[in-house]
């Protein structure tokens, strides 16, 4: 299995910017993409973007397209989301997810995610 272990998440205002870290450990040959998630408690948990490893290709839910984004450092065995232009809507415990071993039709569906991380809380006050 992959272990995930994020990192970054805070109390910032509205307007302002965050970047996730997610350090990543037992990757195989068959981790296909990398996704971050996030919950609010009640509500299910919600795909913002992903990164399909092989090509690098990046997929991001509507709402945050332009103010996120997912990058990846291979040296480093981690994977990023920059925040920018938070809202207090944002407001989330964000979780980094591992897929593998399948193909995956819907990269931002929790569902196609096999390893999940602790996850990093972000509050934006407005």
């Amino acid at each position: 299995r992959v272990q995930l272990v994020e990192s970054g998440g805070g109390s910032v205002q509205a307007g302002g910017s965050l970047k996730l870290s997610c350090v990543a450990s037992g990757w195989t040959y068959s981790t296909n993409y990398m996704g971050w998630f996030r919950q609010v408690p009640g509500q299910e948990r919600e795909g913002v973007a992903a990164l399909k490893v092989d090509g690098d290709y990046t997929f991001y839910a509507d709402s945050v397209k332009g103010r996120f984004t997912i990058s990846r450092d291979n040296a480093k065995d981690t994977v990023y989301l920059q925040i920018a232009g938070l809202k207090p809507e944002d407001t989330a415990m964000y979780y980094c997810a591992s897929s593998q071993d399948h193909i995956v039709v819907a990269p931002l569906d929790p569902s196609e995610y096999n390893d999940w991380g602790q996850g990093t809380q972000v509050t934006v006050s407005s």
